[in-house]
């Protein structure tokens, strides 16, 4: 079965060019050069695409997600693991109750309390989804069960290709000073950067796009010292209204085996 995709393969599928060359004082490298013992300041798209390349290389973490829209609230909080290690133990709250999202080596299971547990191999995620389940269809449902089951740090690799970036300066985020960065693209730019995605794929995800009335996707990133992505925030504008996702991330090269472990250690702003 299909491992999770690795950053450098993208994870374009939560819900939700150029002009790159701006840089922020807070994007810096911590070298230093011969002359002076100033940083090094690096563009947004190098700082992004060494964020993921990290996060993917640590294959590993603890995520919590909020996502609030005209649907109503969603959450999910637990491990995630990529790579040559495939698995996914996450709590999932949405319009179906809350339930538990299990994940190992391609084959999914999602289990409500009082209803028997539904199960997918990877590439039918989406028919876990109560929007799909509604509407009695097993296709893409606007990438909410299989967002939740991406590197989080694809999203960051796919802009970094596909977007304009502009740096939004420093914050205060998990204790510390880290930088902030917004991410724009037109949907067809943001997904057809996006190497995990077949040409099927990719057409019947711009027919979704394209029937809600979303012609660019909005992202957000936050970065700490050390190229660590601490939180990305995806804003999608449609016709039925915004839909935002927010994706609080902690490393972790060997996430707890159980999502009933207790919750992420998350950033708090």
């Amino acid at each position: 079965m299909p491992a999770l995709r690795p950053a450098v393969k993208g994870a374009a599928l939560l819900l939700l060019a150029a002009g790159l060359t701006a840089c922020s004082v807070l994007a810096v490298s911590g070298d230093r050069t011969p002359i002076s013992d100033r940083p090094t300041v690096r563009p947004p798209r190098q700082v992004l695409l060494s964020a993921s390349q990290r996060l993917d290389d640590v294959g590993g973490a603890r995520v919590k997600v909020v996502q609030e829209g005209p649907a109503g609230p969603r959450s999910a909080d637990g491990s995630l693991s990529w790579g040559a290690r495939d698995a996914a133990e996450l709590t999932v709250t949405d319009e179906a109750g809350t339930g538990r999202l299990h994940g190992q080596d391609g084959v999914l299971e999602l289990g409500y309390p009082g209803a028997a547990a539904r199960t997918a191999e990877r590439a039918g995620a989406e028919s876990l989804d109560p929007r799909a389940a509604a509407a009695g269809t097993a296709g893409w449902a606007g990438g909410w069960i299989t967002g939740l089951l991406s590197n989080p740090g694809g999203p960051a690799h796919t802009m970094a290709l596909a977007g304009r970036l502009t740096p939004l300066g420093g914050e205060q985020l998990n204790g510390g000073t880290v930088a902030h960065y917004r991410g724009t693209a037109p949907v067809a730019d943001y997904f057809g950067a996006d190497e995990g995605l077949s040409p099927a794929r990719l057409t019947e995800v711009l027919g979704y796009y394209e029937r809600n009335g979303v012609a660019t996707l909005d992202y957000e990133f936050w970065v700490a010292p050390g190229d660590r992505l601490l939180r990305v925030r995806s804003t999608v504008h449609g016709t039925a209204g915004a839909v935002v996702t927010t994706t609080d991330i902690t490393e972790d090269a060997e996430p707890a085996a159980d999502a009933s472990a207790g919750p992420s250690a998350t950033p708090t702003s």
